[in-house]
């Protein structure tokens, strides 16, 4: 079955960190770029971070420059998001999404060909 799945979400304080895996399943991601995305309901999904095919990333929300990190291990067939120092903006549920080589900065739906379904990610005291 082709699908991306993602765990690691859960609930934290402010200041710990969490980091979500985008694991693929029926397919490889060596030549896919990966974007995470998060929703806060009642708002637009915004596109977070991406790492393309060639191991570029790109780090589209100022606030989390520099406390997350997005890495791709090809052998595991999985995308992460180290993030630390988590704040309670951070809260949101958390996509990943894969599209053919590039981080193109599109952010609907047909865009990708794949989309997990999600994981939580919680943070408050």
């Amino acid at each position: 079955q082709l699908q991306l799945v993602e765990s690691g979400g859960g609930s934290v304080q402010p200041g710990e960190s969490l980091r979500l895996s985008c694991a693929a399943s029926g397919f490889t991601l060596d030549f896919y770029a990966i974007t995470w995305f998060r929703q806060v309901p009642g708002e637009e999904r915004e596109g977070v971070s991406c790492i393309n095919s060639a191991n570029v990333t790109i780090y589209w929300v100022d606030s989390v420059k520099g406390r997350f990190t997005i890495s791709r291990d090809n052998a595991k067939n999985t995308v992460y998001l180290q993030m630390n120092s988590l704040k309670p903006e951070d809260t949101a549920v958390y996509y990943c999404a894969a599209a053919q080589y590039y981080c193109s900065g599109r952010s609907g739906r047909y865009d990708f060909d794949y989309w997990g379904q999600g994981t939580q990610v919680t943070v408050s005291s």
